[in-house]
């Protein structure tokens, strides 16, 4: 079987870790500094369960909740990575506004979302909760993982079960689909 094509977007706001996650998982590695994105393309050959994906990660600039939404990543892409950061309530309050509009824009009740509450190495400035992080994803019907891009823990996971609640979408369900949310 050939591979998939699969393009993702990765939002949220400013300095949660959107590139460090991107990089951590196509490069292997964290950079630590914070060079603020304009939009950067990563690819990554992957498999899951069996089948070849060819991702294309597209790491957006961060958003606010004046931001309008950029059309161009309503159109032609399969997941969204919705990226907070567990030490900024902030930011958990934009990505419910970057959510609502993206469901606006392409005009849908439903996308394939991986809701990633983002930095738990540094969980002693936690001020987002794991129950509130999965509450939102449940409301969303999205996949929810808390992760440290620092540390690569859980980042590879954001998006194998992005490709998994995408093939869903698209009428393939995987066998493993008691995986989906953590």
């Amino acid at each position: 079987m050939p591979p998939k094509e699969r393009n993702i977007a990765i939002m949220g706001y400013r300095s949660v870790g959107k590139s460090s996650l991107s990089i951590q998982f196509v490069e292997g590695q964290f950079v630590d500094s914070y060079d603020p994105t304009i939009e950067n393309t990563f690819t990554k050959e992957t498999k899951v369960n069996s089948q070849e994906y060819d991702m294309k990660l597209i790491d957006t600039a961060g958003q606010d909740e004046y931001s309008i939404f950029p059309v161009q990543y309503s159109m032609d892409f399969h997941g969204y990575v919705l990226v907070y950061s567990i030490t900024s309530q902030k930011s958990f309050e934009v990505i419910k506004i970057i959510y609502e509009k993206l469901l606006d824009v392409m005009g849908k009740k439903y996308v394939p979302v991986v809701l990633v509450g983002n930095k738990t190495d540094l969980h002693q400035e936690r001020t987002v909760t794991t129950e509130e992080g999965k509450k939102l994803a449940e409301s969303w019907r999205a996949a929810f993982l808390e992760t440290s891009a620092k540390q690569n823990e859980s980042v590879g996971d954001i998006f194998h079960q992005l490709l998994i609640l995408i093939e869903n979408e698209n009428g393939n369900p995987q066998e493993k689909s008691s995986c989906i949310i953590s």
